[in-house]
């Protein structure tokens, strides 16, 4: 009997490696930073007891930096047509992501250990006694706010880019 040859299997792709031009690119280097700053505002969340608002401000700061990982990891690799509707238009992507999402909800997390620390800073006074949260609260408002920053950064470093009509992210 004849043979059928079997069908031909999916289209080989490159191997994985690493796209040195955009860690180099200003994105890269703010990607980076809104990492790091955003893993500290959130451990530094998290780490401390918390409660009411604080609650909230952890998970923005959490689904941003998984957001921030995943836009990061897929750019590093330069895999990012693989993502169904918003490969084609990854510069817009990240331009969403920075601008409404990244610097909205950073700075509302932001206000809201702003306004925490506020409330405990009677406990930074010489001589008191009792576990104090103000440091934890006032040092996630700070590094928040810094990352908020970057996201706005980076946010104009897009929608520069799209107005000049690049359609890449580097």
């Amino acid at each position: 009997p004849p043979t059928v040859p079997p069908p031909p299997g999916p289209p080989a792709r490159g191997s994985l490696s690493l796209h040195r031009a955009f860690l180099r690119s200003p994105l890269g280097l703010l990607r980076l930073g809104q990492l790091a700053l955003g893993a500290a505002f959130w451990v530094t969340v998290a780490s401390h007891k918390y409660e009411g608002a604080a609650h909230f401000a952890l998970f923005a700061a959490v689904l941003i930096w998984l957001l921030t990982l995943a836009l990061f990891g897929l750019s590093l690799l330069g895999r990012w047509e693989l993502v169904p509707w918003l490969g084609s238009r990854w510069l817009l992507t990240n331009l969403v992501h920075d601008l409404a999402l990244g610097v909205g909800l950073y700075a509302a997390a932001t206000g809201i250990m702003g306004h925490k620390a506020k409330q405990r800073s009677f406990c930074n006074l010489p001589g008191y006694s009792q576990h104090c949260l103000y440091s934890a609260y006032l040092s996630a408002c700070i590094c928040g706010g810094i990352t908020a920053c970057l996201y706005l950064f980076s946010g104009l470093y897009c929608l520069l880019r799209r107005c000049q009509d690049q359609r890449d992210i580097i």
